[in-house]
């Protein structure tokens, strides 16, 4: 049987239905780029109250969470009531999110590769709708800096006056919320199910495009899980995946690519894409003097090239 790499495989589908594949990202992307889970901010703050309350920090910031306040720790909960305003809980988030200009130098908190990777995968038409589990505004800053303009959607509300996904170029959708705004997913009781709206606009895109998942670990989030794992989903891809999402993909009757890493995209998935792109304008990479083995205008096949006799 012949084996090709997952990832050549992908951009040659993704080439021939352009926009047919939706994009689901996870933290993976963010992380080379230091930008802290909803999860690991929540672990953070119960360590500063900590320190505040008894002026060390725990060893087990859960643990001294549910004595000291009788609960489970709630990300919302702890925005209320730290920052009493929008304003203080933006002012208090911004240091999580947005880089300081030493930050800048260093490559810190700013688009990394696979998020600027992306973003040119969406100029060139092969993505137009992103599904993310991400805080952070990365991935609309890198496709801002390539002249994009896209539809974010980060609280179900905002589904009812959105343009249909088939007259969108390009929609960004931030399952589990912004981090500018308090509503924010990352318990588990609140990543067990989504709000109703949101599941239909999941399933419908599920359901009409195919899914390409990058730096998602399928760990946490059983609501997507549960959309993913559904029998009618098309043909799941992974790059930089792995868990249950790989397990899907492979159910599907699609080999997946191997969990290495979001960069696989900015290093493979875009450079194959650029050179599909090359060749469908019949200026495919060639040997010197040689045509573009794409060109079919009568031109002489190189000597040696000919195809042999199919067997009697």
């Amino acid at each position: 049987m012949l084996q090709i790499d997952p990832i050549l495989s992908l951009a040659f589908a993704m080439h021939e239905t352009k926009g047919g594949y939706a994009l689901l990202i996870g933290s993976g992307i963010s992380r080379a780029a230091s930008i802290p889970t909803g999860w690991e901010v929540v672990l953070d703050l119960i360590n500063r109250v900590a320190v505040l309350d008894s002026a060390a920090a725990p060893a087990d910031p859960v643990a001294w969470y549910r004595e000291k306040y009788g609960g489970e720790p709630d990300y919302s909960v702890l925005l209320e009531a730290l920052a009493g305003t929008p304003a203080e809980r933006r002012q208090m988030l911004h240091k999580y999110f947005e880089p300081t200009d030493e930050d800048r130098t260093t490559g810190v908190k700013v688009p990394t590769a696979a998020h600027r990777a992306i973003a040119e995968l969406a100029r060139r038409g092969y993505i137009r709708v992103v599904l993310t589990t991400n805080f952070d505004r990365l991935q609309e800053q890198a496709m801002e800096a390539a002249g994009l303009t896209p539809v974010v959607i980060s609280v179900a509300d905002a589904i009812d006056g959105t343009m249909p996904l088939i007259h969108a170029p390009l929609t960004v959708i931030k399952l589990h919320g912004d981090y500018l705004d308090s509503r924010l997913k990352n318990t588990e009781a609140e990543l067990g199910a989504y709000d109703p709206k949101l599941d239909l606009l999941l399933d419908r895109i599920l359901d009409e495009f195919g899914l390409v998942v990058c730096g998602w670990s399928a760990s946490w989030d059983a609501a997507l899980r549960r959309a993913i794992a559904m029998p009618d989903t098309p043909i799941l891809d992974v790059v930089g995946g792995e868990g249950g999402a790989q397990s899907r993909g492979e159910r599907a009757g699609r080999s997946a690519a191997s969990s290495r890493g979001a960069d696989r995209v900015s290093r493979q998935l875009l450079p194959a894409a650029e050179r599909s792109d090359h060749c469908a304008r019949g200026d495919c990479p060639a040997a010197p003097g040689q045509p573009c083995p794409r060109r079919f205008d009568g031109q002489a096949i190189p000597s040696g090239s000919e195809p042999a006799d199919p067997p009697a």
